[in-house]
């Protein structure tokens, strides 16, 4: 089937980003593994390539284009070559939509200029030990000095992406109790740099996957936030998390199809030139078998992410739509990238190998973003059960 969802500009992208990748990255991709992120600088890099402006207005340092596309257009290839921009995609995937929503014109020529070229790199911080999913739960303050000028930051955060390398935190914080009503009142967000006294980066995680992007664990205590860098309106938090999420969803989604397309890719050619018993692994009825349903349900997932892809695009993504491809997406990645590393054999185990890295990096999609029984949970809501 012919496919729709790009057009000339995304593909030349693609020829730019690819060739990118094969001379910036590739080479040294092991090092950035075996040192758990990557280095400081290539986020420069990224800045000169564009890819934090694309969507960016134009007075800002940005391209201005209103489009999810060529996110996607990096997501396929990163997968392809079997790599990660480390923590560079929270920075544009989640704490940009919430720079562009809720910004003043002030803010926006404060922090958006160095956001695209790479000189101040974000991050978002909702998960606290203990909550989990339970983002109302979280216990993390900010209290208005009495003069009025400051709130003061108290509390902790966990899975922290780009949290190591990140100069400004998107923080999730109570400026009100919940009410007996409304457990998720009294969640503001805050703009928070983290060269602030009284903020500090506890450990770099030890993930098993996803093992060039630092995530951290991160401390606040009394962190004076310039009432300046108040992110929209007090207590209403929650509210704007919740409106994001849709294009946070259609991220996992499309990232896990991109992986399982490129497990197929990394499979068919480890069994073509692969020879057991004399012959290639492919020549076996087997292997095309598996390859063969591989291949179908990466076509459907296609099929799903860009269909969410054009309804994100057109404002139109529901968020039982996101959580539908997100848990379609993610489970077929799941499946066919565990048959792709199954016909590696042995080989599929070694993380010399991409596809021993992927399944790796793979496993996480079910979980962050909302789990997949939450997923369920919220598809079957929209269902009227």
């Amino acid at each position: 089937m012919r496919r729709t969802v790009f057009n000339e500009d995304h593909e030349a992208f693609r020829e730019t980003l690819r060739a990118f990748i094969e001379a910036e990255v590739v080479p040294v991709y092991d090092d950035w593994f075996a040192a758990g992120q990557a280095p400081r600088d290539f986020y420069y890099k990224l800045g000169d390539l564009g890819v934090f402006g694309i969507s960016v207005p134009e007075e800002f340092g940005g391209a201005g284009l209103d489009t999810h596309k060529f996110e996607a257009v990096l997501y396929e290839e990163t997968s392809r070559a079997g790599v990660q921009f480390g923590g560079s995609g929270v920075h544009v995937l989640l704490a940009l939509p919430y720079i562009k929503m809720l910004a003043t014109d002030e803010q926006k020529k404060r922090y958006l200029p160095k956001f695209v070229t790479g000189e101040e790199m974000w991050a978002i911080a909702m998960t606290e030990p203990g909550t989990g999913s339970d983002l109302a739960g979280m216990k993390t303050t900010a209290k208005l000095s009495e003069d009025g000028t400051h709130y003061v930051l108290n509390g902790s955060k966990t899975f922290i992406t780009g949290g190591v390398h990140a100069d400004k935190v998107i923080v999730c914080a109570r400026t009100a109790a919940p009410t007996a009503e409304d457990r998720r009142h009294g969640i503001s967000l805050f703009a928070v740099d983290t060269k602030s006294e009284g903020y500090s980066i506890g450990r770099k995680l030890d993930k098993l996957g996803l093992r060039t992007s630092d995530t951290a664990e991160l401390a606040f205590v009394d962190v004076k936030v310039p009432v300046e860098d108040l992110l929209g309106e007090e207590n209403k938090g929650f509210y704007y998390l919740g409106h994001n999420l849709a294009s946070e969803r259609w991220g996992i989604a499309f990232g896990a199809y991109a992986q399982a397309k490129a497990a197929v890719r990394f499979a068919k050619q480890y069994v073509q030139d692969r020879t057991v018993f004399g012959k290639p692994v492919a020549h076996f009825q087997n292997t095309k078998f598996e390859l063969a349903a591989c291949q179908a349900e990466v076509d459907a997932a296609e099929a799903v992410a860009d269909r969410a892809l054009e309804a994100l695009d057109a404002g139109e993504l529901t968020p039982a739509e996101a959580a539908s491809a997100k848990l379609f997406c993610t489970e077929v990645a799941h499946r066919v990238i565990d048959r792709c590393l199954q016909l590696h054999g042995g080989y599929g185990y070694m993380n010399e190998y991409p596809i021993a890295r992927l399944y790796a990096d793979n496993r996480v999609n079910r979980i962050y973003g909302g789990t997949s029984e939450i997923m369920k949970t919220i598809i079957a809501k929209d269902m009227g059960l």
